[in-house]
C-alpha cells in the first residue's frame, strides 16, 4: 500500500494507493494543498480513481472538484451529504474497490450528519469523529452527541485495537494513534455512561471555526470561495505598480481615468488626486452611462488591492479591456508618501 499523510495547519488529508495497480485515493483534500496532491500523484505514477470527503466540512476549504477536474476522479461521500457535486454516495457497510485494496465504509454521524469513516486494512481514516486525545464537535450544524456516542462505542471502538487511527485533524503533531489507545488514554471516552457523554459534549463551548459560514457555503453547494474569486480575477486582470500611477498623474492623460471604488466615506478620508468615486456595488449599473466609451484605460483602486481586482476583471468583462488594478492600493500608496487628497468634490462622484 502507498500511503502519505499530508498536514495544512492542522488539517490532515492522506493518499492511499493501490502499487499493484498504481491507483490510489485522495482523503479529505485541502483547497492550499491541491497542487501538493498532483505532485505526488505525478511523482508516484498513481493514478487517483478517488477523492473521499468524511464529512462536509466547516473549518476548512475542500479541493475535490478542483481535483477532480484536474484528475477525472469521482467525489465519493456519504448519502447524507448535502453536496450537488458528489459523484458517488456511499452507505454503511459499502465497498470501494481500488485494485487491490478495499475501502470499507463505516457511517460514523455525529460530528455531522454525513459522517462516515472509512477502514483500509490496518488503518482506519476517521475524519472528524474520532480525533487523537479527543472527538468531533457536536454543536455545528447537523451535529448530534447522541448519534456521536453511538458512531464511538457501537462502532469505531468495536474495531480491533490495533487498528491505527489517522484523523482529518490533528494539532499537536501526533500523526496517528491506535484504537487501543485512544480507548485508554482519550479523556472523552473516558465518559463511557450516555448521558454523561452527552452532557459532557453539550457542556464544551467551544470557540466558532474561523471561516465557518464561507466553509459551510462552498463545501455544500460546491460555490466558490472568496480567495479562488479573487485568485481567478488576479490570474485575467493586469496591475498598475505605484510608481507608474506617480507618473501618469504627472502626464495627465485624456485616455486614463483613476477609479476609487470603496465606500464614499473611505473615498472622502483620502484617495488619489483626481481619482473619481464610484462604490463596488454600484459598478455594474453605472459603468456604462459614465464610461461610453469602452476604449479608455481604467485604473481600479480600492484600499489593499483586492476589492479593486475585483472590479478590474468585472469591467473586463464588461468590454473594458484596458481595465487595471492598482497594485497595493490605498494602504501602500500612503505608505509610499504619493500626494492624498481628501473631501470629496461633486465633480468626481458618480
Amino acid at each position: 500500500m502507498f500511503f502519505q499523510q499530508i498536514s495544512d495547519s492542522g488539517c490532515q488529508s492522506y493518499i492511499v494507493g493501490c502499487e499493484t495497480s498504481c491507483t490510489a485515493a485522495i482523503i479529505d483534500p485541502a483547497l492550499g494543498q491541491a497542487d501538493r496532491y498532483l505532485g505526488i500523484a505525478s511523482r508516484e505514477g498513481l493514478r487517483v480513481r478517488y477523492i473521499i470527503e468524511t464529512h462536509t466540512h466547516a473549518d476548512h476549504f475542500s479541493a475535490a472538484q478542483q481535483l477532480r477536474d484536474a484528475l477525472g476522479a469521482q467525489i465519493v461521500m456519504h448519502r447524507n451529504s448535502p453536496a450537488p457535486y458528489v459523484d458517488m454516495h456511499v452507505e454503511d457497510g459499502h465497498l470501494i474497490a481500488l485494485g487491490e485494496l478495499r475501502f470499507r465504509i463505516v457511517h460514523t454521524p455525529g460530528h455531522t450528519r454525513d459522517s462516515m469513516s472509512v477502514q483500509v486494512g490496518d488503518r482506519v481514516f476517521t475524519g472528524d469523529t474520532l480525533l487523537i486525545g479527543g472527538t468531533g464537535r457536536t454543536d455545528l450544524p447537523s451535529g448530534d452527541p447522541d448519534q456521536l456516542y453511538d458512531s464511538l462505542f457501537g462502532k469505531l471502538l468495536k474495531l480491533e485495537p490495533g487498528t491505527l487511527v489517522f484523523p482529518a485533524h490533528d494539532y499537536k503533531g501526533q500523526g496517528h494513534s491506535t484504537i487501543g489507545a485512544e480507548i485508554a488514554g482519550n479523556p472523552r471516552l473516558q465518559k463511557r455512561d450516555r448521558a454523561e457523554f452527552v452532557a459532557m459534549m453539550q457542556g464544551l463551548n467551544l470557540s466558532t471555526p474561523t471561516h465557518l459560514t464561507e466553509a459551510l457555503r462552498t463545501n455544500m453547494t460546491g460555490g466558490k470561495t472568496v480567495r479562488q474569486l479573487l485568485a481567478e480575477a488576479a490570474a485575467g486582470t493586469p496591475f498598475l505598480s505605484l510608481d507608474e500611477l506617480a507618473e501618469r498623474l504627472e502626464q495627465r492623460r485624456n485616455d486614463f481615468v483613476i477609479l476609487d471604488v470603496r465606500e464614499r466615506d473611505a473615498y472622502a478620508r483620502g484617495h488619489v488626486p483626481g481619482a473619481r468615486h464610484l462604490a463596488r456595488g454600484q459598478l455594474e449599473m453605472k459603468v456604462d452611462e459614465t464610461f461610453p466609451d469602452p476604449t479608455i484605460e481604467i485604473l481600479t483602486v480600492c484600499e489593499v488591492g483586492k476589492i479593486s481586482t475585483l472590479a478590474a476583471a468585472t469591467l473586463r468583462a464588461l468590454g473594458f479591456r484596458r481595465a487595471v488594478a492598482l497594485d497595493g492600493g490605498m494602504t501602500s500608496w500612503r505608505a509610499a508618501g504619493y500626494p492624498v487628497d481628501e473631501g470629496e468634490e461633486p465633480a468626481l462622484l458618480i
